[in-house]
């Protein structure tokens, strides 16, 4: 069984040493590769890669910087393993950790994912990080204790129909859930960081919120959009009616209701929910070209067993 380890790096020319040295003693007992993403350094990273690398290493170049998630989609899909294990390049994930996670696999699981048990970060950092840990698990109902841990184990059918596209790397274990993957997690060990500098920021919060948002219509409307549309936009089409219809029966016994506000709202509520309407019927048609196009099933099966080759596997 080989395992690829799939790390996306910017700017991390110190560690880059220890990085490949630490996997390979990590994994000394596996067949594995270490396939490294440069994601547009600008610093002397691919030197570094090439001066330490080995006969395992693998070394993918991007052209400029792109992000996290298109570095580790591009990383999968180079990939070869039976398993692909992702994991930061600053080490504070610990390739130790890799054996036992994979362990923990083999339970009958499709993903691991690592727990920072001891997190060695900044205390703000930190207690963000569990409100939004908190607030994903709410939403979502995946319940994955710590979102931001890179550290994962997929097998390999998994991994690469994960479908990564924009900033969806801190999602990952949502994705492997729609994908229909057996999802578990372990504590894992984690580092403070020796060198270089966190290429993470106070903005990225609202990119978390609106790759939140994304997902979760994917997560319940991605194959049927017209029932979130469609709902949406029959609440406000009612309403509206009913507000204007109020309207009128106040006119007919004689009052004023052409200055009102009310009519205002109800008229932009019939307006905007025959929009919504009209947007879900858009989408469900976009929905079935997707599909019918491409020739995509809206499914996945997993395996099919007859009597015979059930007998052949007893």
């Amino acid at each position: 069984m080989q395992i690829s380890v799939v790390v996306s790096l910017m700017n991390e020319e110190e560690n880059i040493k220890y990085l490949i040295k630490e996997v390979d003693e990590a994994l000394q007992n596996f067949t594995y590769e270490l396939i490294l993403v440069d994601d547009g350094s600008t610093d002397n990273t691919v030197d570094e890669i090439k001066k330490h690398m080995n006969d395992k290493t693998k070394l993918v170049i991007f052209n400029r910087n792109y992000g996290q998630t298109p570095a580790m989609a591009a990383g999968i899909e180079v990939a070869k393993g039976d398993l692909i294990v992702t994991m930061d390049g600053d080490l504070q994930n610990d390739p130790s950790d890799i054996p036992m996670m994979i362990e923990k696999l083999n339970e009958g699981y499709d993903v691991v994912a690592g727990i920072r048990a001891k997190r060695q970060d900044e205390p703000v950092r930190k207690f963000l990080s569990k409100i939004a840990n908190k607030i994903i698990r709410k939403v979502t109902g995946v319940h994955i204790t710590d979102y931001g841990c890179t550290l994962k184990v997929f097998k390999k059918d998994v991994a690469k129909n994960l479908q990564l596209y924009g900033e969806l790397h801190r999602f990952i274990p949502i994705l492997a859930k729609m994908y229909g993957a057996k999802i578990t997690e372990i504590p894992v060990k984690h580092h403070e960081r020796q060198f270089g500098s966190s290429k993470y920021g106070f903005n990225r919060t609202f990119k978390v919120i609106s790759d939140l948002m994304y997902l979760v219509f994917m997560q319940r409307f991605s194959q049927k959009p017209m029932h979130f549309f469609g709902s949406v936009g029959f609440i406000m089409f009612s309403s509206g009616m009913l507000i204007d219809f109020y309207l009128l029966i106040i006119k007919l016994f004689g009052q004023s209701i052409g200055g009102r506000p009310l009519l205002t709202l109800g008229t932009m509520l019939i307006i905007g929910g025959i929009q919504l309407i009209t947007t879900g019927f858009i989408a469900e048609l976009l929905t079935r070209t997707y599909y019918e196009a491409q020739n995509k099933k809206p499914y996945v099966i997993k395996e099919i067993i007859s009597k015979e080759n059930n007998e052949e596997q007893n």
